[in-house]
């Protein structure tokens, strides 16, 4: 159907278990995303621009895995796209599980589940690859590049008001 026929194999399974992959992680980036604005404008902005810079290189790195498992560019294409659909869901369901009670509740259980799943995916990728790195210079850059990144999102904070 979506898959260019020379290239139809193993390789295909791990293509649409990386679409399903990514629309659960979009889902829990629209919970994510909603929670924070349902914060305050301040942490829905932060939060999404986060958010945007980790999806950039993450999306281009799902297009090249469906073009690898044999998908041709254009079904490529639309099938992340549709993916993003995982975002608007998990954004729809973060707003309408809002307590009667108020926004506190709804916030008191998203932000520390999307939080705690953001920071598992990230120690589990991340930590294990700068554990096993010989070369010093190469730990030092990760690392660098890492405090950057929190740097960024700091000045962020002081930013947006």
């Amino acid at each position: 159907m979506f898959l260019d026929s020379k290239k139809e194999g193993a390789n295909q399974v791990s293509g649409y278990l990386n679409l399903l992959a990514n629309t659960i992680d979009n889902f829990t980036h629209g919970l994510a995303v909603a929670a924070s604005f349902l914060v305050s404008k301040k942490i829905g902005l932060l939060t999404t621009m986060a958010i945007l810079l980790h999806e950039i290189p993450h999306e281009v790195g799902d297009f090249a895995i469906l073009l690898r498992a044999g998908f041709d560019r254009w079904s490529a294409a639309k099938l992340q796209l549709s993916t993003a659909l995982g975002g608007l869901l998990g954004a729809c369901f973060a707003i309408c599980t809002q307590s009667p009670k108020g926004v506190e509740e709804t916030v008191a259980w998203i932000l520390p589940f999307t939080s705690g799943g953001f920071l598992y995916i990230a120690l589990v990728n991340v930590l294990p690859d700068l554990l096993e790195e010989d070369d010093p210079w190469r730990s030092l850059q990760q690392v660098l590049l890492l405090c950057s990144g929190i740097t960024v999102m700091a000045l962020l904070s002081l930013c947006v008001e």
